[in-house]
């Protein structure tokens, strides 16, 4: 009750009417726009009753509506008249992870690949898990529940924006990961440069930036090999976004733990299965965000 009673949704759901036209980036000067808001399996439903028992029509349209034209409007402005200007935002944020000088490139095709993904995996009603993905979802966590309690412990531990990741090996089969990606960083191995997998907050200075491993924590994590930040080899089927403009607005601001617990509800286990059995052990694209990526036309 009392985190209902914190949640200021008549102030940002005004701020919300006051931007229902999409948002847009000079779009006076684009003469051409080959990035383009992708369409969601529900979206039509979404747009009108939102995402029941998760997301309100509201939030929604500011956190996908609004916020995905933004993040396109701005990628379009950034790449007009460039060899980039057809560029998928997947091919983009590989391109450009290790080159400081095209930061706004990267974060703007990065974000709109992240939160795509994260609104892709979402469904209008509650889903059951695949035998299959399931048995091995148990052989490697142990249990649903034991996933679901780690996952949503990571993502409400996680001290400001970015996404969490459950993501499929591709050296050990079966094996999965959570790990974070902090404000626009990528899960790719092929952009690690750009995971920004590292709180700085609680980054000390003597310990060595290459010292991360996907899934494990610093001194409680003994066999860790040296990779550089984002270097396990690994591809995501699944991502919560915690950036706080998804959840404030329906939750308030000590509401992301309730926030979490209902995204996890609305899981699209089908498309997550999917996902994890178009990725094969050693044989994912290494230098390039994987295949069945691309049948999504946001990536």
């Amino acid at each position: 009750m009392l985190n209902r009673l914190l949640r200021p949704q008549p102030t940002l759901r005004a701020a919300s009417s006051l931007t229902q036209k999409p948002v847009s980036a000079l779009p006076c000067f684009q003469t051409r726009a080959y990035h383009r808001v992708p369409t969601l399996a529900h979206e039509s439903q979404f747009k009108n009753n939102g995402i029941p028992e998760f997301m309100s029509p509201e939030a929604f349209d500011f956190a996908w509506t609004q916020y995905q034209t933004l993040l396109v409007d701005k990628l379009n402005l950034l790449t007009q008249d460039t060899v980039d200007a057809d560029a998928k935002p997947g091919e983009l944020l590989v391109k450009y992870s290790r080159r400081p000088e095209m930061a706004s490139v990267f974060n703007y095709a990065s974000m709109a690949h992240n939160n795509h993904f994260f609104f892709n995996c979402l469904s209008p009603t509650k889903t059951q898990m695949p035998e299959k993905f399931e048995r091995d979802v148990t052989e490697t966590c142990s249990s649903v529940e034991s996933l679901k309690l780690d996952f949503l412990a990571t993502a409400n531990a996680m001290f400001g924006p970015g996404f969490v990741w459950l993501a499929k090996s591709l050296e050990k089969e079966g094996m999965l990961h959570v790990f974070c990606t902090y404000n626009a960083g990528s899960p790719y191995p092929a952009a690690h440069s750009r995971r920004q997998g590292v709180d700085m907050a609680t980054h000390t200075p003597e310990t060595q930036l290459g010292n991360q491993h996907a899934g494990a924590m610093g001194a409680h994590a003994p066999n860790q090999k040296n990779m550089a930040p984002g270097a396990v080899d690994v591809q995501p089927i699944l991502c919560v976004n915690t950036w706080e403009h998804v959840w404030m607005m329906d939750y308030g601001i000590a509401g992301k733990e309730e926030y979490l617990e209902r995204w996890w509800d609305r899981i699209n286990w089908e498309v997550v299965a999917d996902n994890y059995n178009r990725i094969s052990v050693n044989k994912g694209l290494r230098s390039n965000v994987p295949t069945w990526n691309r049948s999504l036309n946001m990536v």
